[in-house]
C-alpha cells in the first residue's frame, strides 16, 4: 500500500502542502515531476507516472531506457520479446551483444479486421499446409491465372514498402514503421504474412545496422546515420508477395553507403542471369563474386525461396558460392532472391528473442529482395519499383 509523503513549502503568503510520490522518494529521484497537489491528482497520474520508476531502475543498471517520452510503458503492453514471440518480459534479456544495438520493448499485436483472407497461421501461429506440402520438394510451374494473382499481390507489396520508405527518418521508431505497413496492408484488403507466422509478433521485419534479418519492430527511435532494412510480405487472393530494401536514415557514413549500394548491385546482377535452363546454384556464384570483390561477405544461414500459395517453398536460393542448390530454372516458376551482405564476417548470432539475426562481429549488414517470375526469355520482377516509388537511392537518380 502506498504511503503519503508530505512536505511543506512556505512562501510569504501561504503554507502549501504537496504530496510526493513515495516510490520517487525511495529511488531518490528529483522532486520536480514527483510532486502532486492533491491525493486525487496523484491517483489520476499514477498510470503514466509509474513509468518513471522503471526508467530509473533501468538507468541504474546501465541499460537503455526505452520508456522515455512515453514511447513505451509496460502498463500499455510494451514489453521485451522472448521465445520467438511466445512470451514477454519487462526486463531486457541478458546477452553477449555483438554490436551497439539493443532490443527495445514491442507493442501489442496489431488487429486484422474481419473480412481479410487469413493464412492458416494467423490465429494460432502454426503453419499447417506449408510444412507438409509437396511444394517443399517440387518447384511449381504456375498457371497463367495464378501468375496474374502473383502480379497483383506483389504490386501491392511494392506499394506497401514504398509507404514505409516515405516515413523512414531520424526519430521515427521501427514500431511506427510497422504501423504504417500494417495499415497499408489491410487497407489493400491483404494480410501481413509475417504476423504470427511461427509466432512472429509484427507485420513486417525491420533490421537496423548489424541486424541481418528478421528484426522485430520496437520502440527504438531510428538515429541519424543508421541503415534499416524493411522486409514486406503479404497474403492476397491466396498467394504471397515478398520484397525488401535497405534505407539510409539521415546522414550515413561512406562505408555504409557502399555496403548498401553493393548489396543492391548483387541483387541486380543475380536477376540478370535468371532465365530458363540456368541452375539455381549459379545465383550464389554471381552474388559472392561481386560482394567479395568489394571486400564484403555473404551470409550463408538464410536464403531466397520459392513463393506462391505458400510463403516459403522450393526452390532454395543460396546466395554464397559453391552451394549445393539443385535444379534448373523453368518458365512459370516464382521465387525470391534476397542477398544479405555483411561489412565484416559472414557468420551470424541469434538474439534472445529467437528471431533477430545479427552479425557475429557487430558490423553492419544490408539486404535487398525481389520476387521474380521466370519467363520464356528471362525474368519478370514482380516487385519492381514503380514510377511513384520514392527516390531514395542516389545511384538510381
Amino acid at each position: 500500500m502506498l504511503r503519503r509523503v508530505v512536505y511543506h513549502v512556505l512562501n510569504a503568503e501561504n503554507l502549501l502542502i504537496f504530496i510526493s510520490c513515495p516510490k520517487c522518494v525511495e529511488l531518490k529521484l528529483p522532486r520536480e515531476g514527483a510532486s502532486f497537489c492533491t491525493q486525487d491528482c496523484f491517483k489520476a497520474s499514477w498510470s503514466s507516472h509509474k513509468a518513471v520508476h522503471l526508467k530509473a531502475k533501468l538507468s541504474s543498471i546501465g541499460s537503455n531506457t526505452p520508456w522515455e517520452s512515453g514511447i513505451a510503458s509496460p502498463s500499455d503492453g510494451w514489453l521485451y520479446c522472448l521465445r520467438k514471440g511466445q512470451s514477454r518480459t519487462a526486463q531486457m534479456p541478458h546477452f553477449d551483444w555483438t554490436g551497439p544495438l539493443r532490443p527495445y520493448p514491442i507493442s501489442k499485436k496489431r488487429v486484422v479486421p474481419a473480412g481479410i483472407e487469413l493464412p492458416d497461421w494467423a490465429v494460432d501461429g502454426i503453419p499447417k499446409i506449408e510444412p507438409a506440402s509437396d511444394l517443399q520438394h517440387v518447384v511449381e510451374i504456375k498457371s497463367a491465372e495464378k501468375i496474374a494473382r502473383m502480379r497483383e499481390t506483389n504490386r501491392i507489396a511494392r506499394e506497401v514498402l514504398d509507404a514505409a520508405a516515405r516515413v523512414v527518418r531520424p526519430g521515427v521508431t521501427t514500431d511506427e514503421i510497422d504501423a504504417v505497413v500494417h495499415e497499408a496492408t489491410i487497407a489493400a484488403g491483404a494480410y501481413p504474412s509475417p504476423l504470427n507466422y511461427h509466432f512472429f509478433p509484427k507485420s513486417c521485419c525491420t533490421s537496423v545496422n548489424e541486424v541481418i534479418c528478421h528484426g522485430i519492430p520496437d520502440a527504438r527511435k531510428l538515429e541519424d546515420g543508421d541503415i534499416v532494412n524493411v522486409d514486406i510480405s503479404l497474403y492476397y487472393k491466396g498467394v504471397h508477395g515478398d520484397l525488401n530494401e535497405t534505407f539510409f536514415v539521415g546522414n550515413v557514413d561512406e562505408a555504409s553507403q557502399q555496403l548498401v549500394k553493393c548489396t543492391y548491385e548483387c541483387l541486380e546482377k543475380a536477376i540478370a542471369i535468371v532465365k530458363p535452363g540456368v541452375r539455381f546454384r549459379e545465383i550464389g556464384e554471381i552474388i559472392n563474386r561481386h560482394a567479395t570483390m568489394s571486400g564484403l561477405s555473404v551470409v550463408k544461414s538464410y536464403c531466397g525461396h520459392g513463393i506462391g500459395d505458400l510463403f516459403h517453398c522450393a526452390p532454395n536460393i543460396p546466395h554464397y558460392a559453391r552451394n549445393k542448390a539443385v535444379g534448373v530454372m523453368k518458365a512459370g516458376q516464382t521465387f525470391t532472391i534476397e542477398p544479405m551482405i555483411n561489412a565484416g564476417v559472414w557468420r551470424d548470432r541469434m538474439w534472445p528473442d529467437g528471431w533477430t539475426a545479427v552479425t557475429a562481429d557487430g558490423k553492419r549488414s544490408a539486404q535487398f529482395e525481389h520476387t521474380l517470375l521466370v519467363t520464356e526469355t528471362g525474368a519478370e520482377v514482380l516487385t519492381a519499383r514503380l514510377p511513384t516509388s520514392p527516390k531514395v537511392f542516389p545511384w538510381l537518380n
